[in-house]
């Protein structure tokens, strides 16, 4: 109680002004005690309470999240518009009405206020706007008063419709992206899985042609050299490298094949070097690279060098001596790191006696040359090939076929002008065509290859021992020009004059192809 003469309406004003701003006590409250403030200081103070509390509502309706005000009893108080276009619910619809009420109503669901009220602490909730079908983050916070009773509690609701809709939409895009690594994944074990076997066709052989070339694989692949690796077709030019490959200091680099013979030739050169944006007609609006710059800090094998045009050989010399190609339509040179390994079937010193395949170029592959003889100079090699496709065969096609001896050694006979190629082909063939635990005998493999002038069966009873000679003679004669493809080199490998080679050929009636007859 404020006594008369101690009176002073500027102090006394501040002092209730001070005390409405906590909202401890109602203006009756405050006023009921005080007789002698006038009706005046009544007024003023009333109007101070009304621009405050509409101050307030201004500032609320300013927010981006809506503003719910109850009191202690759940009887809505305030709402700001935020709240209105957020739930779609009018403020008529709402105030001074108890929440439990408006949850019946069907206005909305899953109010916090009441749990607010009957825990007395902050409770978090996902709320639904039944009007409009909006999600809100609801935040529910009790305002004690001095007794520790609930006299108000304000709800922040925030939309998060379009924040579920995004989660849903990235929950969507993580499980697409998943399932595009997860294929990417697949995909790379898939390919790592044929990359191994295609690499671990080991160079295989016990005759001491391909120990040789075992033992010159492992004193070149440490070497950062090039490499020209020549043979026949099929004797495992490509085997080979991949044998240098995973031996060398690369192994875990790019290791890119061109097959110089399957491109065509106005092609070649954007295949190697790659090209710049609108270098040509019809290039892509982007340029390309090429298998070079693929192949950078890796390996590079050119096959069947001996048919790169002779056009392109001039710019192959200018990589492998620099060390840097230019892109068609380019003007800036592009440093490499890219080892070369060169293969071929063809005679490259004799393309370069042809002008067929420049010297310079040749002399620049041939840095360190592996040729592979064909296999029928590896006759011991057969057995060993043959039983190593047999159970990969065996494996593949779910079978247990053998080969008995005497069908091995008609395989020797032959001599395989597909060299290692034809041979792996074949005993598929075999193992295809076989029952699933059949012993494949000399008779089938001489009708597989049309191998019955090579088949030395025991003589009969009518053969006489000048017939037996006669035909022993003409099949020797007939093997070594099989192997060795002229008469001169037949003569060779029987150890008598060509002359002879010519005679017994027209006296046994032995027929010689053209390019035999013809080779000396």
């Amino acid at each position: 109680m404020v006594k008369k003469q101690q009176f002073c309406p500027v102090a006394f004003l501040k002092y209730l002004i001070d005390k409405l701003s906590t909202d401890e006590l109602s203006i009756n409250d405050k006023l009921d005690p005080v007789k002698d403030v006038s009706e005046g200081l009544k007024k003023v103070l009333e109007e101070y309470k009304q621009a405050k509390e509409f101050d307030l509502r201004e500032v609320g309706d300013y927010l981006y999240d809506g503003i719910y005000v109850a009191d202690g009893d759940g009887k809505t108080l305030y709402v700001n518009k935020a709240y209105v276009e957020m739930t779609g619910i009018n403020p008529e619809e709402v105030i001074n009405k108890y929440v439990t009420d408006c949850e019946k109503e069907g206005l909305y669901k899953n109010a916090v206020t009441p749990l607010v009220i009957k825990y007395r602490k902050q409770v978090n909730s996902v709320g639904e706007s039944l009007r409009n079908g909006k999600k809100m983050l609801i935040t529910g916070t009790p305002i004690f008063d001095e007794d520790g009773q609930v006299k108000k509690v304000v709800v922040i609701d925030r939309d998060i419709t379009n924040l579920l809709a995004m989660k849903a939409e990235l929950e969507a895009t993580q499980e697409k992206i998943k399932a595009v690594e997860e294929d990417k994944h697949k995909k790379k074990q898939e390919i790592e899985h044929l990359r191994k076997l295609h690499l671990n066709k080991n160079f295989i052989g016990q005759s001491p042609e391909a120990q040789q070339i075992i033992k010159m694989v492992h004193q070149v692949a440490t070497l950062d050299v090039t490499v020209l690796i020549t043979g026949e077709t099929g004797t495992g030019k490509e085997v080979v490298t991949n044998e240098i490959y995973l031996n060398s200091a690369r192994k875990n680099e790019p290791f890119i094949k061109v097959n110089c013979a399957a491109i065509p030739a106005n092609l070649l050169e954007a295949e190697l070097f790659g090209y710049e944006k609108g270098a040509f007609t019809g290039a892509a609006n982007t340029g390309r690279i090429g298998v070079f710059e693929l192949a950078n800090k890796g390996t590079l094998l050119l096959d069947e060098i001996g048919e790169m045009p002779l056009e392109l050989q001039p710019k192959l010399l200018r990589v492998l001596q620099n060390k840097e190609i230019t892109r068609i339509g380019g003007k800036k040179p592009i440093k490499l790191d890219v080892r070369i390994i060169a293969a071929t079937n063809r005679d490259l010193k004799e393309l370069v006696r042809q002008g067929r395949f420049r010297g310079d170029l040749y002399y620049r592959l041939n840095i360190f040359p592996i040729h592979i003889p064909p296999l029928r100079v590896r006759t011991t090699d057969i057995e060993l090939l043959t039983q190593y496709f047999l159970s990969i065969y065996n494996g593949r096609y779910a079978k247990y076929i053998e080969i008995e001896q005497p069908a091995i050694e008609l395989l020797k006979q032959y001599p395989w002008p597909g060299n290692v190629r034809e041979l792996q082909n074949i005993i598929e063939r075999l193992v295809i065509i076989s029952e699933p635990r059949a012993v494949i005998k000399a008779d089938l493999i001489g009708n597989l290859l049309n191998l019955d002038h090579y088949h030395t069966e025991f003589p009969n009873k009518e053969s006489s021992l000048r017939e037996i000679v006669r035909n022993a003679e003409k099949n020797a004669i007939k093997k070594a020009l099989a192997i060795g493809g002229s008469t001169r080199k037949a003569a060779q490998i029987l150890k008598i004059d060509q002359s002879t080679i010519v005679k017994k050929v027209k006296k046994l009636g032995i027929t010689l192809s053209d390019e035999k007859c013809h080779q000396t």
